[in-house]
């Protein structure tokens, strides 16, 4: 009967393993497919990126001296856009005092 007891143990035991092995490389899978997902849409959208520069551009590269203006402007859309929100950011501040 001890017998009986360890080996049904053994079972329940190494079904459990099993579920739980399962689980681990079901979500492993899921996870890598979201990173691919992801990587995907990341080098499609840098891709995108350089074609919309080199169309603005009318060129279809970059040539080296372009990256300093690219930067530049890049750098003066940054500030535009932390000005805008310092602006939203104040317009809320009047709209909603604390006291």
């Amino acid at each position: 009967m001890a017998n009986r007891d360890s080996s049904s143990g053994s079972l329940g035991t190494l079904l459990a393993g099993a579920l739980i092995g399962a689980a681990g490389l079901g979500w492993w899978l899921l996870s890598e497919a979201e990173r691919r997902r992801n990587q995907q849409r990341q080098e499609r959208s840098l891709h995108l990126n350089r074609v919309s520069w080199s169309d603005e551009d009318g060129q279809d590269e970059a040539q080296p001296g372009d990256r300093p203006v690219r930067e530049t402007e890049l750098q003066d859309k940054v500030h535009e856009l932390n000005q805008a929100i310092e602006d939203v950011r104040r317009q809320l501040e009047t709209m909603n005092p604390q006291n």
